[in-house]
């Protein structure tokens, strides 16, 4: 896994810089990973208090599971296109993307390894073949996959610089009286719960989300909104909507546990997906609807809109 600094990070300790750009791994384990010689910078050991600098070239070798051990297994997942560069797949709410600490099966991974084995990039390694983005574990929705090395280096190059389309549609509490409006506000690892993300200014980066009112729904005290990500940090929409007092619901990490309307995490779905496809060099455009539990949720929010006007 490469990295290479940008004036946002220009300072920072090693250790901190990786921790906050490599999920699913503590800081204790990049202290090990920094100890073993595992972390090169510029292709020199470091240790981690080490400042890093603008154009740093950071290198982190992780101790990969063997092809053999990522299990190919039967599970549904709908593809919603396929060529001889991209998978674009409607990842279901509860699926985590790609196997991590201990938990090496019923990802979406483990999925694509029966029917796209050797079929897919390998830049990021056996654990995550293919994998160019993610969202989150009860985040439904749209993700694009890369079937070759080039594919996986053009649309990586592409979310680096923010010009990837995502926009979102979640259900969040309270009634926003805006139409629309703008979050700017930089988002880093929180320096109460390192589990969690937040709005700070310390050892964090610009991140900006646009919301765009879809319904208010009065009577139940809660707000359909559309969300476009103009960044794309950890969490982003999450932490953004909660920062603004407007917590997604079911969200029990950045909102309050008053699961009233009996779902298991977050009301988000990523709806669609524009970018350049990356032999064609022409913008592409895909979309799904919510899945049928949000649908449901919203129709019984609209009958209740109807019984008390």
């Amino acid at each position: 896994m490469n990295f290479i600094v940008d004036k946002d990070n220009v300072s920072k300790r090693l250790d901190i810089y990786l921790s906050e750009n490599i999920e699913d791994v503590t800081r204790s384990y990049i202290k090990i990973l920094i100890d073993d010689n595992k972390v090169l910078v510029n292709n020199k050991s470091q240790k981690s208090g080490y400042k890093i600098k603008l154009n740093d070239s950071i290198d982190v070798t992780f101790e990969e599971k063997k092809n053999e051990d990522i299990i190919a297994q039967d599970i549904p997942l709908e593809i919603l296109y396929e060529d001889d560069d991209i998978i674009i797949v409607n990842k279901p709410k509860g699926m985590v993307v790609h196997p991590a600490n201990g938990n090496y099966t019923g990802t979406m991974v483990n999925s694509l390894m029966l029917s796209h084995q050797g079929k897919l990039s390998s830049i990021n390694g056996v654990i995550r073949p293919g994998i160019v983005h993610r969202i989150d574990k009860d985040t439904s929705g749209i993700l694009v996959v890369a079937k070759n090395d080039n594919a996986h280096k053009k649309l990586a190059a592409q979310f680096k610089v923010h010009s990837i389309k995502r926009k979102y549609i979640a259900l969040v509490k309270g009634i926003i009286k805006e139409d629309s409006l703008t979050i700017d506000m930089p988002i880093g690892r929180s320096i109460k719960d390192r589990k969690k993300m937040a709005v700070t200014n310390k050892n964090s980066r610009s991140a900006v989300t646009h919301i765009a009112i879809l319904k208010r729904f009065y009577s139940s005290n809660v707000t359909l909104v559309e969300a476009q990500l103009e960044t794309g940090r950890t969490h982003q929409i999450r932490v953004h909507m909660a920062y603004i007092h407007h917590p997604l619901v079911g969200d029990e990490i950045y909102g309050k546990k008053d699961n009233k309307f009996k779902v298991q995490g977050q009301m988000l779905h990523a709806k669609y997906l524009g970018f350049v496809h990356p032999s064609t060099g022409k913008f592409v455009e895909f979309e799904k609807d919510v899945p049928e539990y949000f649908k449901e949720i919203l129709k019984s929010l609209e009958n209740k809109e109807k019984v008390s006007n």
